[in-house]
Formats: C-alpha cells, structure tokens, sequence
C-alpha cells in the first residue's frame, strides 16, 4: 500500500522561503515511477508545480515557479522535498505530494495514482 505524507506548511511573508517534504512508504515496489508536487491555490483548480524522475536525472517545473522552486529526493529516505524561495502571495495554495507508479505524467495529475493529503502554505 502506497502512502505519502506531506510536511512543512506554513505562514510565511512574502520573500521568505519554506521547504515541504513528503514521505513516501509503499513505493518500491513499483519501477519507473516519477513524483510530483502539485498545488490548488484558493478557488482554483489543482495544478503542477514539479515533478521529478526516479533517477533525479529529469525535472520539470511549470514556468510560474521556476527559478524559484527546487525539487529534490532522498531515495534512501523515500523523502521527496520542494525548496520554496522568493514566495508570493499567489503562491498561496493547498500543496500535494503525487506518485506516477509508471512515470512519465510529470506535470499532468492525471497519469498520478497516489496522492497525499495536503499541507497547507501560505504566503502574505
């Protein structure tokens, strides 16, 4: 059984950085897969902010975080991280940790099958 597990939520002011981190358990199991981090701002849809192969050797993050945003594993730990710098307001959001047990989905949540349950980041 796959879980995952997200952390590192909080109030910050704009400008300031926050690192989130999710634990996944159940995973290894699966070959190929690739993680995500994906947000739903208030009133709006979920959308992807990063993703990040097996390997660590592709990532992928939608244009309005990037340079901003890091993603980053620890595959002894089964930790995945999202490095947050230079926060904005409409950074605001609710953030998920996603697996893709085939890989491959990278920013698109649909090809996701595994989801955690959400930390809560916001940014005034």
């Amino acid at each position: 059984q796959v879980q995952l597990v997200e952390s590192g939520g909080g109030s910050v002011q704009a400008g300031d950085s926050l690192t989130l981190s999710c634990v996944a358990s159940g995973l290894h199991d699966h070959i190929g897969y690739c993680m995500g981090w994906f947000r739903r701002p208030p009133g709006k849809e979920r959308e992807g902010v990063a993703a990040i192969s097996t390997d660590g050797g592709s990532t992928y993050y939608a244009d309005s975080v990037k340079g901003r945003y890091t993603i980053s594993q620890d595959i002894a730990k089964r930790t995945l991280f999202l490095q947050m710098d230079s926060l904005k307001p409409e950074d605001t959001a609710v953030y998920y940790c996603g697996a893709d047990v085939y890989g491959g989905s990278w920013l698109n949540q649909h090809g996701y099958h595994y989801w955690g349950r959400g930390t809560q980041v916001t940014v005034s």
